[in-house]
């Protein structure tokens, strides 16, 4: 039996392309030589008929062309040609209106592009259950294929800083200030605690631009956006209730906006953790001891993966999240009537309006082993299932079973 030939199109070279597209592929030839050969291509010869003709799989995230409009008529193309396509999709295709890529996303129909596309691939993969019932509506043809981690990558072998103090922390990307907004009051209810406490806020980034329109001539122009104007600004002023958290002098450092050594304020209650590139970031877990996850309840979250629930798994992190989507596929709530009991996690109810979470971190505080206990159970929950090379050899049962 030839080899399967598989061409991948990801998305990007970040963390959606990472996890969707690059590293699952690596593994799927590495695993299974003689069975597949796959190349990945961030630039296909989209006029190119031979091109395609070589391949009996195309596996793309969202859309095969920039431009979204013409992958539908390309992909019925391949069908002529008898080319499998598979479809993959992490994240709801119309954002809510809170966040950053909502008007970009709707002013250009990309969310309908994007059904179109999805409509058109024979299959579609995604991350989780939830997400698959919501595409099933218009493709019938979805499996589900988690986001996973290879425990032998660098990035997630890296011990933990030891510390005297019980470090709560937060990592992620510049689309969650209203899931933030649910920490609102946590950092000042904590405070008092601060000789036994520390905060980190990880991923803080100041990089982007901003583009102003002229009122009278319409014209526009981009510029850098300054530091203040930034989503991660507003982070850190909920982590810092806006600096009164935190010393005069350590907040003047912070208004520099610099990547300076400040080993002068490592005693202070909050720290500030610079961005990394996709291939470290994982590292900044090293940096405390309870990963928070709090997500706003609306179909967006709902259907995003459990990734921060895995990555907190891999690095024996304790994990204190919301009670709703993907929060609610691996863990079981940790307290019973004030008592710890048997479980993975402490999750946040909404119906109580989130006033779970400083309960819960005194919780911690209180009983630092139960962190590290905690920590445990879930690595022994994710450290099977999300393996990237057990999740690599379902991959290749279904491809198997597909072309």
């Amino acid at each position: 039996m030839s080899k399967i030939r598989v061409l991948v199109l990801p998305s990007d070279r970040t963390g959606v392309g990472k996890f969707r597209s690059v590293e699952p592929h690596i593994f799927l030839q590495n695993q299974n030589p003689d069975d597949f050969h796959v190349d990945i291509d961030y630039d296909p010869k989209i006029n190119d008929d031979n091109f395609w003709k070589s391949y009996d799989m195309v596996h793309f995230h969202r859309t095969i062309t920039k431009d979204y409009d013409s992958t539908p008529a390309l992909i019925d193309k391949l069908h002529k040609w008898g080319i499998v396509t598979v479809a993959d999709i992490d994240d709801y295709w119309l954002p809510t209106k809170e966040h950053p890529a909502h008007a970009m996303i709707q002013n250009n129909k990309l969310n309908l592009k994007i059904r179109e596309n999805l409509k058109a691939a024979q299959y579609v993969t995604t991350t989780t259950e939830i997400f698959a019932q919501e595409i099933k509506k218009f493709n019938k043809n979805v499996f589900v294929l988690p986001n996973a981690i290879n425990p032998n990558e660098p990035q997630f072998m890296e011990p933990t800083i030891p510390s005297d103090k019980l470090r709560f922390g937060w990592l992620g990307g510049s689309s969650h200030l209203y899931d933030l907004m649910l920490l609102d009051g946590l950092f000042q209810r904590m405070e008092p605690y601060k000789n036994k406490v520390q905060t980190y806020l990880c991923g803080f980034d100041i990089r982007g631009s901003v583009t102003e329109i002229n009122a009278e001539t319409k014209e526009q122009t981009k510029r850098d956006i300054k530091p203040e104007e930034t989503v991660w600004y507003n982070y850190e002023k909920i982590f810092t209730d806006k600096g009164k958290l935190i010393s005069p002098e350590y907040q003047q450092f912070l208004l520099k906006f610099k990547e300076e050594d400040y080993s002068q304020f490592s005693d202070e209650y909050y720290h500030r953790i610079w961005t990394r590139p996709v291939q470290s970031y994982a590292k900044n877990y090293t940096k405390f001891d309870v990963s928070l996850a709090p997500i706003k309840n609306h179909i967006f979250n709902r259907v995003k993966s459990q990734l921060k629930v895995i990555e907190a798994g891999f690095y024996k992190k304790a994990l204190i999240a919301s009670n709703l989507g993907p929060y609610t596929i691996d863990l079981k709530h940790s307290l019973d009537h004030g008592n710890f009991v048997d479980g993975n996690a402490l999750l946040v109810d909404e119906s109580r309006n989130h006033s779970d979470w400083f309960k819960y971190a005194k919780k911690l505080i209180d009983n630092p082993n139960w962190a590290h206990d905690l920590g445990e159970r879930l690595y022994e929950t994710v450290k099977d299932t999300y393996d990237l090379n057990v999740v690599t050899k379902t991959r290749a049962e279904f491809y198997k079973s597909i072309v």
